[in-house]
């Protein structure tokens, strides 16, 4: 799958986003495996619902975040989406 603004990622169903009581913040749990998230990422894989696109979800992150520098929060959230992707963890609603 290769991510664009005009996707609407959708956490695969092997893939689930958890509190972590150890380290109060979030993580991705798939089979065998898991991905310990920063307070940004886990915003991301939030919204990975199927209901919004690539760019709603940047334009929310911009808000929520106060990023000021649009292109390089548009590179990054692309970026750990494909790598998702590329994971296996996301599938693209349709």
């Amino acid at each position: 799958m290769k991510v664009e603004l005009s996707a609407r990622p959708k956490l695969a169903k092997r893939a689930k986003l958890r509190p972590d009581r150890k380290t109060g913040g979030h993580a991705l749990l798939y089979p065998e495996k898991g991905l310990l998230l920063n307070e940004t990422s886990a915003a991301i894989a939030r919204l990975c619902t199927g209901e919004h696109r690539v760019s709603e979800m940047i334009a929310e992150l911009a808000r929520e975040f106060g990023e000021q520098d649009r292109a390089r929060l548009e590179r990054e959230v692309l970026d750990f989406l494909q790598a998702l992707a590329d994971r296996g963890l996301l599938t693209e609603s349709s």
